[in-house]
C-alpha cells in the first residue's frame, strides 16, 4: 500500500471519527480504509486506534503518531504548492494590515517592488495600531509586533524589533545623560501611550536584573513618529523600536541612553489565518518582507560607505 495514502487515511479517520468518513474523503470503501490503518499498525507493531462499534479513539502511541503524521502531510502539501508556484502567476487584490508607524516608514519600498514584479496584483494597505480580526476584516496578511498568543493564526518571523532609549544631544547637554535606571525616573520621558507588549521601559543590567522605570511621562502619544519628532526637538528621552530611531542614531541626531543595559527584544511577524491553502499572492508577499528585513534589517545596519552599491535581491532571484 502507498504509505502516504495510508498516513492520509489515518489522519482523516482521526479527524472524522470513523473509517467510513475517512473512506469518503479518499474515495475508498470503509473496509479498505481500515486496511490502510491496519497496515501501518502491523509495520509499527503498535496499536494506534482503539476501535468500537460507535467510535475511534487514539492510543497514547497513536496520539504522538497522529501529530507527526499531520506535520508530514502538511509539509508534503507545502512542497507541492511551492513546486507549482514556479508555474503560476500571483493575481488579485492583496489586503495587508500593519501598525501605523512601521507601515508608513518601511512598507512602501517593499510593496513598490512587489507590485513591479507582480503586475496582476493590486494591494490595499490598512494602517492602524488597534487589533484587527483578520477574517472579519477580510485581511490576507497582517504585520504585528510583539509576542503573540493566538493559536488561531499562523505566524512567520520577518525581523527582530530591538528597543532602546534615546535623546537628542541638545537635551543631554542641558539635563545630562542618565547613568542608571534610577536617573531615568527624574528625566523628561516621552512615552508611547498604547504599548501592549510586556517590557515597556524595562532594562536589564549585566547581572540580568530587571529595572522598571515608572512614574509620570512628560509627553505621552499614541504615535511613535510624533515622539520621534519631539525627541529630535530636545523634548526628552524616548523609548521605542530601532525601526523608528535607527536612522537618526546613525546620523548622530539622537544618542542612545543607557547603552550598557539590555532591553526587551520583540518580534516583527507576518500573520495570516491558516497554514493551508495560502494564496500565492500572500506567500510571495511574505517572502518579500522576510528578504527585505531579516535578522539584520536596514534600520539596524551601519551606514554604507560612500561609493558602495547595493544589489537588489528579490525572493524570486535567490
Amino acid at each position: 500500500m502507498d504509505r502516504l495514502t495510508s498516513l492520509g487515511v489515518f489522519v482523516a479517520a482521526v479527524e472524522e471519527g470513523s473509517f467510513a468518513a475517512a473512506a469518503r474523503r479518499f474515495g475508498l470503501s470503509p473496509a479498505m480504509a481500515g486496511k490502510h490503518v491496519t497496515a501501518i499498525e502491523a509495520q509499527l507493531n503498535a496499536r494506534l486506534l482503539q476501535r468500537t462499534t460507535r467510535r475511534l479513539s487514539l492510543t497514547e502511541t497513536g496520539q504522538a503518531y497522529y501529530e507527526r503524521s499531520k506535520q508530514i502531510l502538511e509539509a508534503f502539501d507545502e512542497a507541492n504548492r511551492e513546486a507549482s508556484d514556479t508555474q503560476r502567476t500571483a493575481r488579485g487584490v492583496l489586503r495587508v494590515a500593519a501598525p501605523v508607524t512601521f507601515g508608513a516608514m518601511h512598507l512602501g519600498s517593499v510593496t513598490a517592488q512587489y507590485l513591479e514584479d507582480h503586475p496582476q496584483v493590486n494591494i490595499e494597505v490598512l494602517l492602524g495600531d488597534r487589533y484587527v480580526d483578520l477574517l472579519d476584516a477580510g485581511i490576507d496578511v497582517a504585520i504585528r509586533i510583539g509576542r503573540l498568543d493566538d493559536p488561531g493564526v499562523v505566524t512567520r518571523r520577518i525581523a527582530p524589533c530591538r528597543m532602546l532609549m534615546c535623546a537628542s544631544p541638545a537635551y543631554l547637554d542641558r539635563y545630562g545623560a542618565p547613568r542608571t535606571p534610577q536617573d531615568l525616573r527624574k528625566a523628561q520621558r516621552l512615552c508611547f501611550s498604547e504599548a501592549v507588549s510586556a517590557g515597556d521601559w524595562t532594562v536589564f543590567d549585566s547581572k540580568d536584573r530587571a529595572h522598571v522605570i515608572d512614574g509620570p511621562c512628560r509627553l505621552a502619544a499614541n504615535n511613535t513618529q510624533m515622539l520621534l519628532s519631539a525627541a529630535l526637538a530636545g523634548a526628552g528621552i524616548a523609548y521605542g523600536p530601532t525601526f523608528v530611531f535607527g536612522e537618526h542614531l546613525r546620523a548622530g541626531r539622537l544618542i542612545q541612553v543607557l547603552p550598557t543595559y539590555r532591553t526587551t527584544e520583540l518580534i516583527i511577524q507576518a500573520v495570516y489565518p491558516s497554514a493551508r491553502s495560502i494564496p500565492l499572492k500572500v506567500r510571495r508577499f511574505v517572502d518579500y518582507l522576510a528578504t527585505a528585513f531579516g535578522d539584520m534589517p536596514p534600520w539596524d545596519q551601519a551606514p554604507e560607505k560612500s561609493g558602495s552599491s547595493r544589489t537588489r535581491v528579490s525572493p524570486r532571484s535567490r
